[in-house]
C-alpha cells in the first residue's frame, strides 16, 4: 500500500481515538460539579472558575527581585497564586494578584506594605467577580456577530439575575490561524466556552478543538462543513440561536443539561 494512503487511512482512526477521550474528559470534569459564580457550589468549581479569595493591586516604584519578594510574601502567608498581571512597570509599578488560601489577608498585606517601593495596596472585586466566565467566539467575521448577537441577549437575561458572563469575539480566518485561536482559548483566564462560527473548518482546527474539550471547555460549533461539528460538543445551525445556547449551558440561573445533548444538531 502506498505510503500516503496507509496515512489517509489511518488519520479518521487517530481522530476518532482523540474526539472519544475528549468526550471522556469533558465528562469527568461536567461530573464533578456545575460551574458557577457563587453560592452553594462555590467549593465544588474548578478553581479556575470561581472567585479567588483575595484580590489586591499594589503599586509603588519599580527594581529587579521585586515580584521575588512579592512571592516570598505570599508563601510565608500560605497563599496560592491564583492569577498575576503586570499591569504597569517602567519608573513605576502595579501588580495585580489573585490569591486563594491566604491564612492572614490583613498580615499580608502589611508585610507586602513594608517592601521598600511599594506605595500602596488596593483591595479589589476579582475578575471573575466583575466579568464572570468568559465566552469565546472564533470565526469568520458575519457568523461572529450573530452568534455574539444570540448570546450577550442571553446573558443580559442571566446577569440581570445575578450571574455574571461575558463575551468576547475574534474575526479570523485561516486553518492555521483558527487553530491558534481555538487551542489558546484553554489558557485565557475564565473561559468557559468556545464558539466555533464559519462555513468550513477541520484539520488543525478539529485538532485543537479535541484538545480544548480535554481540558474542560465546552465547544460548540455551527452546523459548517468540514470535520469540526463531528468533534464539538454541541451544534447548531442558526448562528443567533448557537449564541444563546452556549450561554444557556454554562449559566448557573439556567435549567440546562449539556450531557442530554451532547453530540446533537440543532
Amino acid at each position: 500500500m502506498p505510503p500516503g494512503q496507509a496515512a489517509f487511512r489511518t488519520r479518521p482512526a487517530a481522530c476518532r481515538h482523540a474526539a472519544a477521550a475528549a468526550d471522556a474528559q469533558a465528562e469527568r470534569l461536567l461530573a464533578s460539579g456545575p460551574v458557577t459564580t457563587g453560592g452553594e457550589n462555590r467549593e465544588r468549581e474548578a478553581p479556575l472558575r470561581r472567585p479567588p479569595q483575595l484580590a489586591m493591586l499594589v503599586e509603588g516604584g519599580d527594581r529587579k527581585g521585586l515580584l521575588h519578594d512579592m512571592t516570598g510574601a505570599i508563601l510565608r502567608h500560605g497563599g496560592d497564586i491564583h492569577a498575576v498581571e503586570i499591569v504597569e512597570r517602567g519608573q513605576r509599578s502595579a501588580v495585580y494578584w489573585e490569591l486563594d488560601g491566604v491564612e492572614d489577608p490583613e498580615s499580608l498585606r502589611r508585610e507586602l506594605q513594608e517592601i521598600d517601593v511599594v506605595a500602596a495596596i488596593r483591595q479589589l472585586p476579582s475578575m471573575f467577580q466583575v466579568y464572570g466566565k468568559r465566552i469565546i467566539v472564533v470565526g469568520a467575521g458575519a457568523q461572529v456577530g450573530q452568534v455574539a448577537l444570540g448570546a450577550i441577549g442571553e446573558a443580559d437575561r442571566h446577569n440581570i439575575r445575578g450571574e455574571k458572563i461575558s463575551v468576547d469575539t475574534i474575526p479570523i480566518v485561516g486553518e492555521q490561524d483558527l487553530a491558534n485561536a481555538a487551542r489558546a482559548v484553554a489558557r485565557l483566564p475564565r473561559a468557559v466556552a468556545l464558539v466555533l462560527a464559519g462555513s468550513l473548518m477541520g484539520g488543525r482546527v478539529t485538532e485543537a478543538v479535541d484538545e480544548v474539550r480535554a481540558r474542560g471547555i465546552l465547544v460548540v460549533s455551527l452546523n459548517m462543513a468540514g470535520s469540526v461539528p463531528d468533534h464539538a460538543d454541541l451544534v447548531v445551525t442558526d448562528p443567533v440561536q448557537a449564541g444563546v445556547m452556549t450561554v444557556m449551558a454554562v449559566a448557573s440561573t439556567a435549567s440546562f443539561d449539556i450531557r442530554r445533548v451532547r453530540g446533537r444538531r440543532f
